[in-house]
């Protein structure tokens, strides 16, 4: 049995350096004076690795193991059996190092539902979020009433020559829908641009923006490699956090709070390992049972998407360059000058649209790609071609993360229960369609091919059925499994802390109520930043008035 070893106190513990725990290790230490210990199981995102730092790289990190958790889902009932795909960042900055970049914060009525459907989450609201968004944020446009100019992450906008995207924005302008020219200010509906967590051509994480930072100071302690296997717990208190580095095991404890910051799948993996959730469950895997949470592990919800694809006749996507010599000339130059084709996410235009009448904000999602290919680099046809990847935002399925066994190392049951309502199918459906209707614009008639997926022959609801089961895949954004509110399965409060438990907080997309519509890392840091304030006790910032834009027809059109 490996030797335990106490080590010194510290005010707060942070489990996990990803894209909430890096900013709690920047705002908790920032005064200079309060001792801060940041445990990571990952390692250093080092300056030379390419596949984090390069935008056009994403794939690699993210279907690798050396910067991944490389988490797998159960077989999805709904989906025929098929098991998903879930990345989770094991590394400084955390999903934010392996993430696809996309800054999107969601539609504003995403928060304000928070606070109506929960009294006691007021604070949540869209008016108390967004200077929080602006606070995190240095945009390179510049600041508005939405967007800061003095934080710590870095955001770009989106803006390329390739005329692939201007015929995407301009289709899905001939085909009824708006331009919006800042999806995260005013009006999040319509085709536009879209910003990336990058900077001067290099991906802009937490660890990149707020970690490196704050690992200057003297009271910020980092130890990398360092597995949380269980929670210290006295009376009704977390008093510390029990980790391992390789053979040697640590106790640390806390004086003031521990704040778990390793996401929706670890988060609840700890606690139940604690024994902290569902009575019944940690019993049988013979854990010692502290406090009975119902909550903890279920409330599992994610994005789906899909890829539209289409082919391209004439040379301009980026097969071209899909080859030894042009990624090679790509690597080259952006090792050199940090510019070009490898400066860049590729996700430069996308789109917010409704799926039919009644729908008050934008429940479909597109992000353009002018390239037919897919997350994990694999090009469906071998030949030039673009695609938009499409995907329902706020999906009533929900799923459930539990212990396989009784042993921090294994890997925990992961089920998302992917479309197991009804509305999913007809909102990819629609997805379908409505895509359909945006490719056959005169916009793309001067590059329009056949279409690859999911072919033209896939017409009827039974076909489009049979192709959404076997096409659809996770954007990635899992969420809610520390759900915070005041029901009987909420896991936190509005001010982040457990219930029932001294000492515990948790702060990163594992609380949110319910998804968001968009990509999930600019909300996860906007909730940090939030997050920050609270355990300080700082004076909340003044709510924003800014006006955000809801569709007057939405009652009877859907665009």
């Amino acid at each position: 049995m490996a030797q335990v070893t106490t080590k010194s106190e510290f005010d707060y513990i942070i489990v996990g350096a990803g894209s909430a725990g890096s900013v709690l290790a920047n705002r908790l230490s920032e005064d200079g004076v309060s001792k801060v210990l940041l445990l990571e199981a990952g390692g250093k995102d080092p300056w030379w690795e390419w596949r984090i730092h390069m935008p056009a790289a994403l794939a690699y990190p993210m279907n690798g193991t050396r910067y991944n958790w490389d988490y797998h889902s159960e077989p999805e009932p709904h989906l025929n059996g098929r098991v998903m795909h879930c990345p989770r960042g094991k590394v400084f900055g955390g999903s934010s190092s392996i993430n696809g970049m996309c800054y999107v914060r969601g539609n504003a009525l995403d928060y304000d539902r928070w606070a109506h459907e929960d009294a006691a989450l007021s604070s949540w609201d869209y008016r108390h979020c967004l200077p929080y968004f602006i606070k995190s944020e240095t945009r390179n446009i510049g600041a508005d009433d939405y967007h800061g100019d003095n934080g710590f992450l870095s955001v770009t906008k989106g803006g390329s020559d390739n005329p692939l995207f201007s015929a995407w924005i301009e289709a899905g302008q001939q085909a009824g829908y708006a331009y919006t020219e800042d999806m995260n200010g005013f009006r999040q509906e319509g085709f536009g641009p879209m910003d990336r967590t990058t900077h001067n051509g290099k991906r802009g994480s937490t660890s990149v923006g707020y970690l490196r930072h704050a690992m200057r100071r003297n009271n910020l302690v980092v130890e990398k490699r360092a597995t949380a296997s269980e929670l210290i717990i006295d009376a009704g208190k977390v008093k510390g956090v029990t980790y391992q580095q390789g053979r040697s095991v640590s106790k640390v404890f806390a004086n003031r709070e521990v704040i778990l910051c390793s996401g929706p799948i670890n988060n609840p993996k700890l606690l139940k390992l604690s024994g902290i959730g569902p009575e019944q469950e940690i019993k049988e895997l013979g854990i010692k049972f502290n406090h009975d949470l119902p909550g903890v592990g279920e409330n599992l919800q994610d994005h789906l998407e899909m890829y539209m694809q289409v082919a391209c006749t004439q040379p301009i996507s980026l097969y071209k360059h899909y080859n030894l010599l042009g990624k090679a000339i790509t690597g080259a130059q952006w090792v050199l000058t940090q510019t070009g084709l490898g400066a860049t996410n590729h996700f430069e235009a996308g789109g917010f649209i409704r799926s039919k009448a009644g729908v008050p904000h934008p429940d479909l999602q597109y992000h353009f790609f002018p390239m037919a290919v897919r997350y994990d680099g694999k090009s469906p046809n071998n030949a030039h071609g673009f695609q938009a990847h499409v995907g329902s935002m706020r999906s009533k399925s929900r799923g459930w993360v539990k212990l396989d066994r009784d042993d921090p190392h294994a890997a925990p049951k992961i089920l998302f229960n992917y479309m197991s309502h009804a509305e999913d199918w007809e909102e990819f459906r629609a997805a379908v369609r409505l895509t359909r209707e945006v490719f056959a614009q005169a916009a793309f008639d001067p590059y329009r091919g056949e279409e690859l997926s999911p072919g033209v022959e896939v017409q009827t609801d039974a076909e489009l059925d049979a192709f959404i089961m076997q096409a659809v895949e996770s954007a990635y954004h899992p969420c809610g499994t520390c759900k915070m509110g005041s029901d009987e399965m909420s896991v936190v409060d509005e001010d982040c802390r457990v219930h029932g438990l001294e000492g515990l907080r948790i702060v990163d997309s594992s609380i949110m109520p319910s998804i968001v519509s968009g990509n999930l890392n600019a909300p996860t840091v906007m909730l940090a930043e939030k997050a920050a304030d609270i355990i300080r006790g700082n004076t909340p910032l003044l709510p924003s008035n800014a006006a955000v834009y809801v569709a007057e027809n939405y009652q009877n059109s859907q665009r």
